[in-house]
């Protein structure tokens, strides 16, 4: 059943088009992923969809009676009142009450236990959670998520994964997390100059796809040009057209020679360019931090080496962009020493972005740090780097107040790495970056020939670029060889055990003390708890490939009337196992609480 149907939508903003006459149709059930270039319209289509924003001209068309819960980048929320009410408030007055153990329970397990601290006294990761939980506990047929990942932590992105894959509504979302791109979702959608690009299938199906449809494009484009030459002769010769061939000749090469070309897809070309590195770089020792009393990290020491790759990872509030800080100059610690050697040039990506003068233009704002820089091919200008940094001529004399935030963010990129470091210090650089901009960015840092530290929550960020991974926690930083992949199979062992549970005598002293039964798991309702994730994983998937092979056998009724009745088959086991899933986690919370019969 069709949800929700936009048809002919275009919008223009700050006098450019971003959506030019697209459509776009989310059935229920449907996992959708937006992607594309900063600027591009994403976050704009979003708004439309969830009627935050007006279309200039197209219709929204949403089936009666549908619920959409939606989740900007930034969440809005009063200057002042509790964390809970202000997650609460958006709800229903006859809901607010039934609803509170459930927003109680998600903002706990989005690491948010004092729910009565005043919103106003919150960082803005954990507003970006407090807004996740007002979110999910929105009663909702479509959830309609702007970034749900931008500044949370590595475990908390884990496990809003974990709360969307079990969510059984519509879901589409603007996000660059790759990684959770090709979990959760069964559709792309790619915007690109205005048109929207629709990819059935994960992340990794719409890469493939892509790359066979610009291959096929490619070789198209060849065999034209080849047919163009030999045409051209034809015609330099002075081929008269009398006859009937030469006519339909020269306007074969007349069409030819105004063909539409095929799209070239735009790339940000970052070339390595760095400033000579002597031996010492930067020595750290025993260094101590705490703020507000709160211990960051403790009589800590290191010596980056010249071609360091470190991730660091850890919850918000543990630290992290104060170690970064603390490397640059920023801030000093409390105690211990942090020793830079004298050929270092630190390069800083901070995570809020230097403030930047809104009128200048988008040239003028680049040449303030350089007119030329030297690259390993020769030397480029301010204007030349612009372009490979997708600022065509015209975006270029843009005043900055006209640019979006990812497109900021890819400016002030551009600036920090016109500097030339050879140590690049990086504060989230993946929040607001599209996943253009992200790969290539990978690339570079991989030919980088000087040290990288980077904060990140981006798993697939990490796994590409990293090498060691530091982890701040409790007021400890601990270092893991590896990356991120590496790291997360080795916390797991770690703090495996960390929650003991309690021993099996002391339970039974407790019954015989109070006469009632504590609950808990029968041995077969332990077997399907114990399994029920993959179990609903695994129905997801076979859903996925009978709706593959649906579109894919189109004219064979016989086999559609087939593979309809396996995937309607398929839906009612999964809407079954899912009922399940929420009577046997709702137990566990309970036994997890000592509640008795």
């Amino acid at each position: 059943m069709i949800l929700l149907t936009a048809q002919n939508i275009s919008k223009t903003y700050m006098e450019r088009k971003v959506l030019d006459d697209v459509s776009f149709f989310l059935n229920e059930g449907d996992k959708v992923g937006i992607i594309g270039i900063n600027g591009t319209g994403k976050s704009t289509l979003l708004k439309i969809l969830a009627g935050a924003e007006e279309s200039d001209s197209g219709d929204i068309i949403r089936t009666n009676g549908i619920r959409i819960s939606y989740l900007p980048q930034i969440p809005e929320f009063g200057d002042s009142g509790s964390v809970l009410e202000q997650v609460l408030l958006h709800l229903p007055k006859d809901l607010r009450q039934a609803k509170e153990y459930e927003a109680r329970s998600i903002l706990e397990k989005l690491g948010i236990s004092d729910q009565q601290r005043d919103i106003s006294t919150l960082s803005g990761g954990e507003k970006r959670r407090a807004g996740i939980a007002a979110a999910l506990i929105q009663p909702s047929d479509v959830l309609l998520l702007d970034e749900p990942t931008n500044h949370i932590d590595n475990e908390t992105a884990q496990l809003l994964e974990d709360l969307l894959m079990k969510y059984r509504g519509a879901i589409v979302m603007v996000t660059h997390d790759r990684y959770f791109l090709n979990k959760i979702c069964r559709k792309i959608v790619e915007i690109d100059r205005g048109k929207l690009y629709v990819c059935d299938g994960s992340y990794s199906d719409y890469l493939m796809q892509k790359a066979q449809r610009e291959a096929d494009a490619e070789a198209a484009e060849r065999k034209n040009r080849t047919l163009y030459r030999r045409e051209l002769e034809w015609i330099s010769r002075g081929a008269r057209a009398r006859g009937t061939k030469s006519k339909d000749r020269i306007e074969r090469f007349e069409a030819l020679k105004n063909r539409e070309l095929p799209v070239t897809a735009e790339k940000v070309q970052l070339q390595s360019v760095s400033s000579r590195l002597g031996r010492k770089t930067i020595e750290i020792e025993n260094i101590s931090k705490s703020v507000d009393g709160k211990p960051l990290i403790t009589d800590f020491s290191y010596i980056v080496s010249r071609d360091a790759r470190i991730g660091i990872v850890g919850r918000n509030g543990e630290g992290k962009s104060t170690f970064l800080k603390m490397l640059h100059g920023d801030i000093a610690p409390d105690s211990g020493n942090i020793i830079v050697g004298d050929t270092v040039n630190i390069g800083y990506f901070s995570q809020e972005c230097e403030s930047m003068d809104p009128s200048l233009r988008v040239i003028e704002y680049i040449r303030e740090t350089a007119d030329i820089v030297r690259t390993p091919d020769g030397t480029v200008t301010a204007s030349q780097m612009l372009e490979r940094f997708l600022f065509n001529s015209e975006l270029q004399w843009n005043r900055i107040e006209k640019l979006s935030g990812g497109e900021r963010k890819r400016l002030y990129l551009l600036k920090i790495l016109m500097t030339a470091p050879n140590i690049l210090l990086l504060d989230e650089p993946t929040n607001d970056l599209d996943i253009t901009t992200l790969t290539i960015l990978e690339d570079y840092l991989e030919s980088f020939s000087g040290a990288v530290i980077a904060v990140s929550h981006d798993r697939y960020f990490l796994d590409k670029t990293a090498s060691e991974i530091f982890e701040f926690r409790n007021g400890c930083c601990t270092r893991f060889n590896g990356n991120y992949s590496d790291y997360a199979e080795k916390v797991k062992e770690m703090y495996a055990d960390e929650s003991p549970k309690p021993k099996k005598e002391n339970v039974r002293k407790e019954r015989v003390f109070t006469g009632k039964k504590k609950l808990r798991f029968s041995f077969k309702e332990q077997r399907e708890f114990d399994t029920i994730d993959e179990d609903i994983a695994s129905l997801e998937e076979q859903i996925a490939a009978a709706e593959k092979e649906i579109a894919a056998n189109s004219s064979d009724y016989v086999k559609l009337q087939e593979l309809s009745d396996k995937k309607t088959e398929l839906e009612a086991q999964l809407n079954e196992k899912m009922d399940r899933w929420v009577y046997l986690n709702d137990l566990a919370e309970r036994i997890e609480r000592g509640e008795t019969e």
